[in-house]
């Protein structure tokens, strides 16, 4: 086993470049299928990988349709429930939205987990604007959720312990596309 830039043991890869290539393409085929086309649709990611992840979304989804779909990033920190835990880092990613009123906004992440983060994503969304719907689209579900939040489109369920976490590289940060397990 060799150690992670997170610190942790990898147990094992979840998803290589290909896995993930595949899962934006079908995810990006299951939104335009849903919502009949790309007209009214905003892609926004939650920073610091969500937003990477919404750009390749968008620009897939661009490409299907023949036309540009817009996208833009979320910080949603300031809406965290654990504020009193976990003050707020400095701001660096800041938010960055396309026109979202009356649109179909999709929000895109990197993992779910509790829902807690998308739960403050969407206050964030709300307080900018007021989208006509919100969907989700994750690139990893990993279980245990502790609010009553569920992905409209996933790139993979992944069945993991409390003790185990689910790292996601891309290129843009670490060089490489892939998805990995730690201890």
């Amino acid at each position: 086993m060799k150690w992670t830039a997170t610190g942790g043991r990898v147990k094992g890869t979840v998803m290589d470049e290909d896995a993930i290539r595949r899962s934006l393409m079908r995810i990006a085929h299951e939104i335009v299928e849903r919502n009949k086309g790309a007209d009214g649709l905003v892609l926004v990611g939650v920073v610091r990988k969500g937003d990477i992840l919404a750009q390749r979304l968008a620009t897939a989804i661009s490409e299907l349709e023949g036309s540009t779909v817009p996208f833009g990033r979320i910080n949603p920190a300031r809406h965290r429930d654990d504020l009193h835990i976990r003050p707020l880092a400095d701001g660096t990613y800041t938010s960055e939205l396309p026109e979202i009123n009356d649109r179909i906004v999709v929000l895109v992440d990197d993992v779910i987990w509790h829902g807690r983060t998308i739960r403050a994503a969407m206050d964030a969304l709300i307080e900018i604007g007021r989208p006509r719907a919100i969907q989700l689209a994750v690139l990893v579900d990993r279980g245990h959720r502790e609010l009553p939040i569920r992905p409209d489109y996933v790139g993979k369920n992944v069945a993991t312990s409390a003790h185990e976490m689910i790292y996601v590289c891309l290129k843009e940060f670490e060089d490489l596309d892939c998805v990995v397990i730690t201890r």
